[in-house]
């Protein structure tokens, strides 16, 4: 009975890493937006040790006042954090493709009373904001879920105002992680160069600037 418990134990990391090797092989070839019903089973306590939803706006470079593009809120923890950091004085703009997603993040942020947080539904290809709007366009664990990332670096080096900055923060754990240096040479061709990069393989976060 033992050996068949430890047997079994033994199984389930090997389960894990089949799983997650053969969702990692579907998304390669088939990219397409988190759906809404999944919000919650990313937003999870391992993922929350290893990004803080608190430290995530120090990660990105972000200052109070800021006026920030987040793309990909997810179930809008990470976003209420980030917009409860820029203060009163500043604006966190959300986007997303899904609907759903953004109702999400509005009655959580109505529930706290947030005042400086705008959600709105955005193709990452035609974003409905003028040049230079932002100081900072930021993403967590969301490039990757992106058919042509390039294509959007684009769109958010139009965005961002001339010091802007590009941040994004990535987690082996993702399906859709890129590595480090996918992203560098992704946003070299639009003409943004790193300021900074912090954490490790398997967990980082980098910060370009325009």
């Amino acid at each position: 009975m033992v050996k068949k418990l430890f047997c079994m134990i033994l199984r389930i990391p090997l389960l894990v890493l089949i799983l997650h090797t053969t969702v990692r092989i579907i998304r390669h070839f088939h990219k397409f937006p988190m759906p809404e019903f999944l919000a919650n089973l990313i937003d999870n306590p391992l993922r929350r040790r290893i990004q803080p939803p608190d430290e995530m706006p120090l990660r990105h470079g972000l200052q109070p006042g800021m006026r920030v593009l987040e793309v990909g809120p997810g179930n809008g923890r990470y976003t209420l954090a980030a917009a409860r950091w820029l203060g009163e004085a500043g604006k966190l703009v959300t986007v997303d493709i899904e609907p759903k997603m953004i109702e999400r993040v509005l009655r959580r942020a109505q529930a706290e009373g947030l005042t400086n947080l705008d959600a709105r539904v955005a193709n990452v290809y035609e974003l409905p904001f003028d040049e230079g709007s932002f100081d900072a366009v930021t993403m967590i664990t969301v490039i990757g879920e992106i058919p042509e990332p390039v294509r959007a670096m684009r769109e958010f080096y139009r965005v961002l105002k001339p010091s802007g900055r590009l941040a994004f923060s990535e987690l082996i754990m993702d399906p859709d992680y890129p590595s480090a240096q996918t992203l560098i040479r992704h946003a070299a061709q639009v003409g943004f160069r790193v300021q900074r990069k912090t954490g490790s393989f398997f967990s980082y976060s980098l910060v370009f600037e325009k």
